[in-house]
């Protein structure tokens, strides 16, 4: 049904280390973050640059191989947009030089994100409005850290991915699991610079120990009815590929889900966690690094922030 045809990422040049935060908060230090994190250093955007620039970056490095000019669709996900309106996808579409008979939207998610891109791409797939989908996932959570908050930003990094979607009616029609609680939407927040709290700066806020006890709660039971919506077993997919939330979780999750460490993927020490970026930028790590080879079947898991989560398979 969908073919992944072509992943890349780019992350900002400035690159925050264990090592600077352990320079600023003494109580700290460089080995407890990243025996706590899995995380050594991660980049973060200059005071200028938004996920529309790290966006626009990553796409150029996609069309050094890939024709632009088959782009008819782009699915722009972000929580940290450049204005309010107008739509962030529609001026990269502008600075893209893109036709003008392709659509574009964005939608506001964070570490689901990408999941969910991939049914909205599939969904326009499935009724003839577009063959190639441009599914850009881009954020920059840093710029909402509050420079005292040790802990969000040893976790956090910006980052943005581009990811082409592609009708392939040799692919199997792989079959997507979503679910939403809004009731956890303050344990992972950012309150104010939105319309209820317009005079203030935008802060983010998390309360790690409810989005760990959400994920453990929610996560197997993603997995296996997704698994069981395919009908397939644990021993069909080759590989799972989560959102990098952190070292602890994911392998609090890997452990709790019976998957065999050679079938899951973690390589977040040199990017920390990019929210809906994390899952695309693993996906072309383990393309690049052998682990992902042609026919295997993958299955990719976004949860967090809403609290939203879903899942589903690739066929490669």
């Amino acid at each position: 049904m969908i073919n992944i045809a072509a992943i890349e990422y780019y992350l900002p040049k400035n690159i925050l280390t264990n090592e600077d935060i352990a320079n600023e908060f003494p109580e700290w230090n460089a080995e407890k973050i990243t025996a706590k994190i899995g995380v050594e250093s991660r980049h973060v955007a200059d005071a200028s640059q938004t996920a529309l620039d790290l966006a626009y970056e990553a796409c150029e490095k996609l069309f050094r191989t890939y024709d632009k000019s088959k782009i008819d669709f782009i699915l722009f996900c972000t929580q940290s947009p450049d204005y309010f309106l107008p739509t962030t996808a529609c001026i990269l579409q502008d600075r893209l030089d893109l036709p003008k008979n392709i659509g574009a939207l964005d939608f506001n998610l964070g570490c689901s994100g990408f999941v969910y891109g991939l049914t909205l791409a599939k969904g326009l797939i499935s009724i003839g409005l577009a063959k190639n989908i441009l599914l850009v996932t881009s954020d920059t959570y840093t710029k909402f850290l509050d420079k005292n908050d040790k802990s969000n930003r040893s976790i956090f990094g910006d980052g943005a991915a581009v990811t082409i979607v592609e009708k392939d009616d040799s692919k199997a029609d792989f079959q997507y699991v979503v679910g939403t609680d809004g009731a956890g939407y303050n344990n992972l927040i950012v309150e104010n610079g939105g319309a209820r709290n317009a005079s203030e700066k935008p802060v983010l806020y998390m309360k790690g120990p409810k989005i760990f006890t959400f994920a453990i709660e929610n996560i197997p039971a993603l997995m296996n009815d997704t698994l069981e919506k395919n009908k397939l077993r644990l021993e069909d997919i080759d590989l799972f590929v989560f959102h990098q939330a952190s070292s602890y979780m994911l392998n609090y999750l890997k452990n709790l889900c019976n998957i065999p460490d050679e079938k899951f993927f973690l390589d977040m020490k040199d990017i920390g966690n990019t929210v809906s970026a994390s899952i695309p930028i693993a996906l072309k790590l383990a393309l690049d690094q052998g682990k992902i080879k042609e026919g295997f079947k993958v299955m990719v898991a976004g949860f967090g922030v809403g609290y939203s989560w879903g899942a589903g398979i690739l066929e490669f």
